[in-house]
Order: C-alpha cells, then structure tokens, then sequence
C-alpha cells in the first residue's frame, strides 16, 4: 500500500486555522463558469440535432420500405389529367440523411400513421424510408427509379448531422470563449456578485499601526483641538462616561473652506485616540443602481461596529446629503435612498457603542435639517484659514524636508499670506522648492518664496512685449490705484505697484493689511470702492477716454456695493433691511419657484441705489485724483521706468508717512505679495477681493 504524504502546511495561514476555511473569512458562492460551459454546450448539441432533423423531415411520413418501393415501381396509380395516366406517382427521390430516403409524391396518398390495423390513415406527399448503403433493396429503388426517370439526388458532401453539429459547435465554442474572456476581465475588475464591486463597501481603512497622524502633525487650529479632544477621551476612555450617564455626540460636522485640513484633523482625531479609522467621500455611495449607495452605508457602519472604538470620516458630506425633495436633483432616488440609510444607522447606534462619525463640508447651508438635528451631527466645529501664528506652524511643517537658507524669515512669509488655507501654504513651500531646483540652488532661500507666491496669486510672468501706448495705460491705471489707496485714510497700505505683465493681468497694485480683519465699516468699503475706480478714473482724467482694462474693477465695485446695500443696510434709502438677491442655486437642493421677497418698486430703488453709489464713487476717484494731478504722473514715470516699485520706495517718491508696520524691524522683510488687496488691472478673472482675508462669506467677492 503507498504510503501518503501529508501536505505541507500553507505559510499564509495561522497555527490552529482550519484548512478548509479561507483565512480571509466567508466569502459570497462563487459562480461555476465550468459547468455553466458544458451545459450551454450539451444543451446547443441537442437542440441543433433535433432542429435539423425537424426542418429536414418535417411533414414527412415514414413507411417501410416495401411500400416505399412499391411506390417508386407504381403503375397507373393516380392521373393528373383525364385520359393521361402516370407511370409513377414519384416526382423526385432525396437523400437527406446517411441511409434515409424521402420520396417526393405527384399526388397525394394515403398511408397508415402506425403497424395496427384500426391505425388512422393520413394524407401525404412525401414519404421515407430506411435503406442503408449495404441494403440491396437500396440498389432495387435505384434500378427502379432509373428505369422510370425519376432523379435520385445524393447527400451532399458535409452535410450530414454530424458535418453541421460540428460546424456550429465551432462556431459557439467561439462565441464562448470570447465571452468567457471578457467576462474574466470584468469580474477580475468588480468582483463577484451580480453588482461586483458596485455593491461593497469602499470605504478606507487606516489602523493605528499604520503611522497615525497625531494632533502633533496638524499645524495651528489650536480651537478646532480643544473641541475634538473630549471626542479622543471618550474613544480612549467610555466607560468612564458611560458610567456618568454622559453620551458622547454621535457625529461631529466640520465646516470650513476648502484646503483648511478637515480631512488631516480627522485623521489626528482617530490618531489621538489609537482607534481604526475609516474614511470615504459622500461621492462614492452614489452610483447608477438605485439601492447600492443604502447597501454601501449598512456595510460600512457593520463593519464600523465589529471594529467598534472607531471614526467614520465621510469626505464632501453634501454631495449626499443635500436637502431632499426641493430643486433641481433634489429628488435622486439613489441619493435620497442613501441619506435615508445613513440617517438610520446613526439613530441605530447604541449608548455603548464607541462609533463616531466624522464629517467635512465647505456647504452646510445646502444639508438636509435631518442630518445635523441634534442626536446625529450633535456639533459643528468650524475650521478656519489659520492665523498669523497658525500658518508660520504649518509652513515650519511644511519645510522640515527643504533645507533652508538662513534669510529665510518663516513669520514674515506667514504676515505676507492672510487668507491663506494650509494647502495653499504647502503649494508656497512646494513652489519655492521647485524654484530653487531650477535656478540649480543648493538651499531655498527668501527669493524663492516671493517668487513661488507672486506666481500663485498673479500668475506667471509673460514673456510678449507690449506696445508703449498699452504700457502706457497701464502704468497711469495703476497709478490711480495706488494714490488713491495713499489718499484714502483707513485704507490698505500699499505693498507694491508693477506693470509688468503676469498671467492674465497687465499690471497689479497690491494691498497688505496691517493686520487680520473680521469686521469691516462703511467707510472703509465706501473708500474700496473709490480705490476700485481709480484706474478707470485716471484713464478718463488723462487720456479723456474709457478702456476695457476696467471690466474686473467694475464688477468688483458693483458687488460690493450691491452687498452694502441688500446684506448690511449700509444705504440710508433703503434702510436697515436684508434683501436676498439671486443667491439661491436649484442644484443645489433650493427651490426653484421660489418668489423675491420685495417688490418691483423695491428692485428699482435697489438698482438706482447701487448705481449712485457708484458713480459718487467714481467722481470721489476724478476728483481726488485731478487734485493730486502732479504725484500721479511722477508715479506713472517712476513705473514706466521701474516697472515695479515697492512699498518704501513708493511712500519716499510721493512723501507719504510710512505706516506703523513698515516702522516695525520685523516687518522689513515681509515679501512683496499679498492676496487681500491686490487690485489688478485689466484682468477680468485677477482675485482683488478686500474679503479674502476673511471668509469669503462675509464680503461675497470671490471664493478661495
């Protein structure tokens, strides 16, 4: 007897597994695509074996082969005309298959359907028979027909059952193949099921083996930590609030603009905590099928409570849970479907179940009132653009992987960035970098960073040249910008003048606030508009005509101005009131029916508010800048012959005091950038907005 050898033991299995059962745990039946194969092959095989010999033999009655022969021989057995008989009744003989014969009859005969003798006769034309090739009566019926003239047609070659079976059997194994080759493909790609893919969960994970981001790598957001870190002690430490009777929030919503790090605060939350997390945008529940997105959210939330402590992190919350029922794809089944389920399973969790859900939207005004009542999304913390400190912290992050040279000053680049999110500081220091390398230097240094931040917030310098007349202009547009940002009290102060061209703009006039401002006063917004205007104003003065070099100063004037009256009350005709003027988008889950509510006299008064408001700015521009006629046009040569002229030389050249944070020493090394006030020039898409420094929500003029 043979001796057995025992099967060596398989490395990716643990001691103690059961061999039979898949380490990776139960797993959906697989589809037998084999026996499927031999099925369809066995069941093509019969039905083109019955279907030839039906459509060969149909109609046909079969005989033996006495009467067959009998009736080849014939006699006078019928006559077609009166008076005229016919030797035979058999107009043709075929061979339709190896060994059988149908006779084709002129007339029609009656014949016995069966051997007993009540069988009931039937009427036919043709008949067959059985004569194999060694038969003698087969070379009886071919003596006879010969003699007769009756034509015998043979079988011909390859026509046979067996000829046409294998023919069409090719012929599908073909057609199965190639399906069975694609099919692996795309099973390969979605997986199994009758949805593959489409139906399992996609949802991320991240254990806290993985290099966990901590609170220590997250940059600023000192706020935003404190209101996340009771969160952590309840994930490190539930019984103790359980035993309190204390329930943590079951969700946490962060709100904030785009780049601000939600997604990076999520992650140090569940780093903190020492729990899995798992992550996955509001996008991917959403697909064709109406139901896969509800299946995706049951799978992530039972896999979430097996793996119970642990964060679900939804990415882009409002792309599925937008108000349902109102506006133009308000009503998606498969995305009303899938908040439904998301709305259930966070009202499913028990008190002792450590499950929090993380969310990060920049739209919260667009959710669903469902989703963040109280005992779902119990909090909201905002995430703001970080502060002076806050994105010095965050570019120190940034450059521990770029050597630095020593003039590098961190915190001037940081007071030269308001506005700015952390990922738009970690492009700054990513561009420095990559100018450095280019300019083959062994260390960034100061220069790099201006460079890389005039590149972000002007665009890159243009090479073509530009006419002396267009240079010109420009210059004098410019020029009427900035006096008029010296003349105005309260204004930016000036941080540098160019007419250089960068992207799409020809020249740019930039304003840095001292400091961050939250609250802004009519004055001030008053004294933007006339700063706004002053390009157009100096164009007018000096050349006595208008140029499209205007088009985004007035567009910016008239939003503004337009929020100053509708948003603020800041109009003494229209009074202390809020008027929302097409502010709403149906794509957004808004309604689209939805009326104005004020009238068409209040409309009117609106519009002929904001065009006086307006045109007083624009005349406050003329005339200030006429009165000033002599420090605008040794500025304008000062830049036809600099082409860029900084803050210090630009307050020395027209003896202004220079304001309290170019006195300071550690504001001598601020960068010559700033995205707050730039006011471009004849550069319809340039960001001149004073409320990027602030959330664009406040002012209303452009996003970041």
């Amino acid at each position: 007897m043979e001796e057995r050898k025992p099967t060596p033991p398989d490395p990716r299995r643990t001691p103690g597994e059961d061999p039979d059962q898949d380490p990776g745990g139960p797993h959906p039946p697989r589809w037998n695509q084999r026996s499927w194969v031999w099925f369809m092959i066995f069941a093509f095989f019969l039905f083109m074996m019955f279907n030839h010999l039906g459509s060969q033999l149909s109609g046909v009655l079969k005989v033996d082969s006495t009467s067959f022969i009998a009736e080849v021989r014939g006699g006078k057995v019928a006559e077609l005309e009166e008076g005229e008989p016919l030797r035979t009744n058999v107009a043709r003989i075929e061979e339709v298959e190896v060994g059988v014969l149908v006779a084709h009859l002129i007339a029609e005969r009656e014949y016995p359907t069966g051997r007993a003798a009540d069988a009931p006769m039937r009427s036919t034309r043709k008949i067959r028979a059985n004569f194999p090739t060694e038969d003698p009566l087969r070379e009886t019926v071919s003596r006879l027909a010969e003699a007769r003239d009756i034509p015998i047609d043979p079988l011909p070659p390859g026509s046979g059952l067996l000829d046409l079976i294998l023919f069409q059997f090719l012929m599908l194994f073909l057609i199965i193949g190639v399906f069975w080759f694609l099919s692996n493909r795309v099973r390969r790609q979605m997986g199994p099921g009758m949805f593959g893919r489409f139906s399992g969960n996609r949802a991320k994970r991240y254990d806290k083996s993985a290099s966990p981001v901590t609170f220590e790598d997250v940059a600023g957001l000192k706020n935003v930590k404190t209101e996340l870190r009771e969160v952590v002690d309840f994930l490190q430490n539930p019984e103790r609030y359980a035993a309190l009777g204390a329930k943590i929030p079951k969700g946490v919503l962060l709100v904030g603009p785009p780049g601000t790090g939600k997604t990076l605060m999520a992650r140090a939350v569940a780093g903190e905590a020492g729990v899995p997390f798992f992550s996955i945008s509001g996008s991917e529940f959403i697909e064709l099928f109406v139901g896969v997105g509800a299946s995706r959210v049951r799978e992530l939330f039972e896999e979430a409570k097996k793996a119970s402590p642990c964060i679900i992190f939804i990415d882009e919350i409002d792309a599925v849970g937008r108000s349902r029922g109102a506006g133009l794809g308000g009503g998606h089944d498969e995305r009303e479907q899938t908040l439904n389920q998301i709305l259930s399973e966070m009202d499913g969790f028990e008190s002792t179940q450590a499950v929090i859900v993380l969310a990060a939207t920049n739209r919260p005004d667009v959710l669903d009132p469902a989703l963040v009542r109280p005992g779902r999304f119990d909090r909201q913390v905002v995430v703001e653009r970080p502060q002076k400190e806050g994105r010095k912290a965050i570019l120190e992050v940034h450059t521990r992987q770029i050597p630095l040279d020593r003039d590098v000053d961190l915190g001037a680049v940081a007071r030269a960035t308001i506005g700015f999110s952390g990922a738009d500081l970690q492009n700054l220091a990513n561009e420095a970098a990559l100018m450095a390398a280019r300019d083959m230097k062994k260390k960034v240094d100061m220069a790099c960073f201006e460079k890389a931040k005039d590149k972000i917030l002007l665009g890159t310098l243009r090479d073509e040249s530009v006419s002396q007349r267009e240079k010109e202009i420009t210059a004098y547009h410019e020029a009427g910008h900035a006096l008029l940002a010296l003349l105005l009290p309260g204004a930016d102060p000036v941080h540098s003048v160019t007419i250089v061209p960068r992207g799409r703009a020809l020249g740019v006039t930039q304003q840095l606030p001292a400091e961050e401002i939250y609250n802004y006063s009519r004055t001030y917004l008053l004294n933007r508009v006339v700063i706004l205007l002053g390009g157009r104003a100096a164009e007018e003065l000096v050349f006595d005509e208008r140029t499209t070099g205007a088009e985004n100063d007035l567009q910016q004037a008239t939003q503004l101005v337009e929020r100053m009256i509708c948003r603020w009350g800041m109009s003494e005709k229209i009074g202390p009131v809020s008027f929302r003027r097409g502010e709403e988008h149906v794509f957004l889950g808004r309604e689209i029916g939805e009326g104005k509510h004020f009238s068409e006299h209040t409309a009117m008064l609106i519009d002929d508010e904001i065009r006086r408001m307006v045109e007083e700015g624009s005349q406050r521009a003329l005339d200030l800048l006429s009165e000033h006629r002599g420090k605008l046009e040794r500025l304008t040569e000062e830049l036809l012959e600099k082409e860029v002229i900084t803050d210090r030389e630009l307050y020395e050249l027209l003896e202004f005091p220079l304001p309290d944070s170019l006195r300071e020493p550690e504001e001598e090394a601020a960068p010559a950038t700033s995205d707050p006030g730039v006011t471009p020039s004849r550069a319809p898409e340039r960001r001149e907005s004073p409320g990027d420094s602030i959330d664009p929500g406040l002012l209303g003029l452009g996003g970041a």
